[in-house]
């Protein structure tokens, strides 16, 4: 029995990276072997198990044999004579096709530290196209190493666009679809995501709506980049930059202009109505890859209040405090600071404009604070209640803001100046 570190531990050492999880492969065993040594088993399609010290997974070295449709659609052998270059062979990218041996000397059959320094995105073998999440993990890989250079294959991307017309990619299960999204919107490009599978058509499959953006104009004067998708990239990418890790902001970022894709041609390149339009091909997308309720409120609130957002300084005090009340801040404090991101996020998603200011954002924070400092109490204590209480709250709220306005705004424009 032999044990070796694989995967990302190993690639991420060569990387120079922190190792976050370790992972290894088990050689010459059996379950039973593992079991005697005190291992405890968590794997429920193929042996997994979790050391009695560390907790770090061993797994059984094994090969997988296509037996059905999408990912689930294996038969796999753990038997004690798979080698470890049998398990490596079944991996994605060759980049995650690497091990360790105890002494610390790297195994690498298929050359993925080459492909490391070289900055390639290649499949292991053939097998790659069986599993149709690999074309996700691909474009996930993507927008993780983007910044370092990587490229995909032409090879793999040609495979990937074959597994996208033969069908294999509409058996993904929505979970997985948003799962990987997810991780994806929280990597440090995520607009290689985008491009990756729009790459390979994948896209225009699995997220139609959003595929439906590119080749959409916008004005020019607000939008030099002109492609609503280019633009939906760019804020991808600022929203990593601003919230780093952040995915509940990228989605937001990722759809918060829908609607474009809905304006008749007639009326390009204005999108009147837009954040109108966006709610329903928005819930449709969150609907389908069963996208979390916290993610598609948020994103429903960008959607449809950016364009205040961006007007913020040039709003009234009562149409300000409406803003606060839809996006329910004052019983969810946390929503007005992630929709602000959102919307700078937007704004410096335009070309030639990545590190533009957003005064917006501190002027309606601070009007927010001011807008907190009435409270219940006092109006209890003067005999408010009920429905009475509520309207003598709102306008004392209002009152607060209105107050404030003037001062908030001039310290929102020299922020701006001395940034």
């Amino acid at each position: 029995m032999k044990t070796y570190l694989v995967g990302g531990a190993v690639r991420d050492r060569l990387l120079g990276l922190p190792v976050k999880d370790r992972d290894y492969v088990v050689v010459g065993a059996t379950p039973e072997d593992l079991l005697r040594l005190g291992f405890t088993p968590v794997g429920r399609d193929f042996p997994v198990f979790l050391h009695p010290e560390t907790h770090a997974e061993y797994a059984l070295a094994r090969t997988e044999r296509k037996s059905g449709r999408g990912y689930h659609g294996f038969t796999f052998d753990t038997d004690p004579t798979v080698t470890l270059e049998d398990d490596l062979r079944r991996r994605d990218l060759t980049i995650n096709a690497m091990a360790e041996d105890e002494h610390g000397a790297l195994i690498d059959p298929f050359g993925g530290a080459a492909d490391l320094r070289n900055g390639v995105l290649r499949h292991v073998s053939p097998a790659f196209a069986e599993d149709p999440v690999r074309v996700l993990r691909v474009a996930r890989f993507a927008a993780r190493y983007a910044a370092r250079g990587f490229r995909i294959a032409d090879e793999t991307l040609a495979l990937m666009r074959q597994m996208v017309q033969s069908g294999e990619v509409d058996h993904l299960v929505p979970e997985r679809v948003f799962a990987e999204t997810q991780k994806a919107l929280a990597e440090r490009t995520p607009s290689a995501f985008l491009r990756s599978l729009r790459a390979c058509g994948a896209l225009a499959v699995l997220m139609p709506e959003v595929d439906a953006l590119y080749g959409v104009p916008q004005r020019p004067e607000w939008h030099p980049e002109i492609d609503t998708g280019v633009h939906v990239e760019l804020v991808l990418d600022a929203a990593a930059r601003l919230a780093p890790g952040d995915a509940l902001i990228g989605w937001c970022a990722l759809t918060h202009d829908l609607g474009k894709a809905l304006t008749p041609p007639a009326e390009w390149p204005r999108h009147h109505g837009h954040e109108i339009r966006g709610l329903a091909p928005l819930r449709a997308l969150a609907a389908r890859l069963r996208v979390p309720g916290e993610y598609l409120a948020l994103a429903e609130l960008v959607c449809r209040l950016h364009l205040l957002a961006h007007t913020a300084l040039e709003l009234r005090p009562d149409t300000i405090l409406e803003l606060f009340e839809r996006l329910d801040a004052f019983r969810q404090p946390r929503r007005l600071p992630q929709f602000l991101l959102a919307c700078a996020a937007d704004k410096r998603g335009r070309a030639g404009q990545a590190d533009s200011d957003y005064p917006q954002a501190r002027y309606l924070t601070a009007l927010f604070h001011e807008a907190l400092k009435p409270t219940a109490q006092p109006l209890l204590e003067q005999g408010f209640a009920g429905p009475e209480l509520g309207r003598a709250l709102r306008e004392a709220r209002l009152a607060a803001i209105a107050a404030a306005a003037p001062a908030a705004k001039t310290d929102a424009a020299a922020g701006a100046a001395g940034s």
